[in-house]
């Protein structure tokens, strides 16, 4: 679900069990992707996995660090996220997006040996490509609320003037 030239291209980690049985990014109940996405204003209303091409007409997409789909991202090897973060790295570059948001710090600093990143605005770019590290929306991702993770996601809704 990509295109040339959006405000802000998102990237998960990988496909979940449910995304892959579904087609739909971010499908499995639980996931706060959507709420999340909707409370931050990238989204006028709560939209449902099933509706995830709309989010083209907002300027935004979405892709994977890594394709294999797998109940857990913790199934992935090292190889995988640096494989990963070397294709993202030329599908960003050849797609140009203004943003490009990875969702989940842990795969940022895999996918790109960056064991230091935090969440928020980081140092690398991609071309003319801005990096963001937001947090990972997943129901397993304790240390986040939907409401600390809206006011981060707005955060680059801002600067990213979406």
């Amino acid at each position: 679900m990509v295109a040339d030239g959006l405000d802000v291209l998102f990237c998960g980690i990988n496909p979940g069990l449910m995304t892959a049985a579904t087609g739909h990014h971010f499908a499995r109940p639980g996931n706060r992707f959507w709420p999340v996405l909707h409370r931050s204003g990238f989204t006028p209303r709560l939209m449902d996995p099933s509706e995830q091409r709309e989010l083209l007409s907002y300027g935004l997409g979405i892709t994977n660090v890594v394709a294999r789909a797998t109940a857990r991202a913790d199934e992935l090897s090292a190889a995988e996220y640096r494989e990963g973060g070397r294709l993202l790295a030329e599908k960003v570059t050849r797609l140009a997006p203004r943003w490009l948001a990875v969702v989940g710090v842990t795969a940022y600093r895999a996918a790109f040996d960056d064991r230091k990143a935090t969440v928020g605005p980081q140092e690398r770019t991609f071309g003319d490509t801005r990096v963001w590290v937001l947090p990972n929306p997943s129901g397993l991702n304790a240390h986040w609320t939907t409401e600390t993770m809206a006011e981060e996601y707005g955060r680059l809704r801002t600067r990213a003037g979406a």
